[in-house]
């Protein structure tokens, strides 16, 4: 397994980390948690990432791999305390919520914790920012950081509070290519890609009827990239590599609740980047197609 430091942090992160969203939703038995997360930390996999409204998420993770915390840096998100998508952003509620997350992690402290998806307007005000500084003082986080997309996430980056961002790269979601890295390079700030196989959408003959699918689903039809056509483990190849590939990504986040399907985006991974020209002729086909409206995808 390939390992990257993390921006300006003391971490050396695998180019692959856990995404916790699928075993919350999708509300995976806590035997196959501890298997998958068990694998993959064998594997060598040192990340796992997720967030207090991604379901029963949380108490998962900490039920499977508590005993092993020495053995992977711990990341999680505030400010939807209550069910996704209702936010929350008061000072007193995001120190609660980071609080809970101890609790169900089962742990004493966390890598990082990142604002999810806050806007614009709230960062600017600070008091969002000032409470994570604050959870970081009491000991509660050694990171701080931003997870979104657009003009809140190049702002994340201008203002200098975080040591990370987290936002969507993928063969169907390019904005943050030219809109944050560049920038975030330049400032030393870590780069977690999230969705890095844009949901693997094109796994989908009809438009899907699950709305997290839909958006990466559409613009995929109107790509036409080649290498999709036959689908299967070969175009996950190309979509992974081609955000491994990326200048200033750290590590990519994945989602499964599949422990054979974590095994083969590792053996992905150990392929190396795309060929230049593979890349670069996605990079191109992006250019030529995609819409104003084409933003990063929260």
């Amino acid at each position: 397994m390939e390992y990257r430091k993390l921006g300006k942090t003391d971490m050396r992160v695998s180019v692959l980390g856990f995404g916790g969203a699928e075993i919350g939703f999708e509300q995976a038995p806590l035997a196959d948690v501890a298997r998958l997360l068990g694998d993959a930390l064998d594997a060598g996999l040192n990340v796992i990432d997720t967030a207090e409204c991604y379901l029963q998420s949380e108490e998962l993770i900490g039920q499977a791999v508590a005993s092993r915390r020495n053995d992977f840096y711990l990341f999680t998100k505030c400010g939807h305390p209550d069910v996704p998508g209702a936010e929350d952003w008061r000072p007193e509620s995001l120190l609660r919520s980071i609080q809970r997350s101890l609790q169900r992690l089962r742990t004493d402290r966390l890598d990082l914790v990142q604002l999810h998806s806050c806007s614009e307007t709230e960062l600017r005000k600070g008091d969002v920012i000032a409470a994570l500084q604050e959870a970081r003082g009491k000991g509660y986080t050694r990171y701080i950081g931003y997870s979104g997309d657009g003009l809140a996430a190049r702002y994340a980056i201008t203002c200098g509070a975080f040591d990370t961002l987290q936002t969507s790269i993928s063969i169907g979601d390019q904005e943050a290519i030219d809109l944050t890295m560049p920038l975030a390079q330049e400032r030393h700030v870590g780069v977690i890609a999230k969705r890095p196989i844009a949901n693997a959408a094109w796994r989908y003959a009809r438009k899907p009827d699950n709305a997290y699918h839909v958006t990466y689903w559409e613009r995929l039809q109107k790509l036409g990239y080649d290498f999709l056509r036959a689908g299967g483990a070969d175009a996950v190849s190309v979509a992974l590599r081609f955000t491994l590939s990326m200048p200033g990504v750290h590590t990519a986040i994945v989602g499964t609740k599949n422990p054979q399907r974590w095994r083969e985006n590792a053996v992905i991974a150990e392929a190396g980047p795309l060929p230049e020209q593979q890349f670069d002729d996605i990079r191109r086909r992006w250019r030529s197609v995609a819409q104003q409206d084409w933003v990063g995808q929260t």
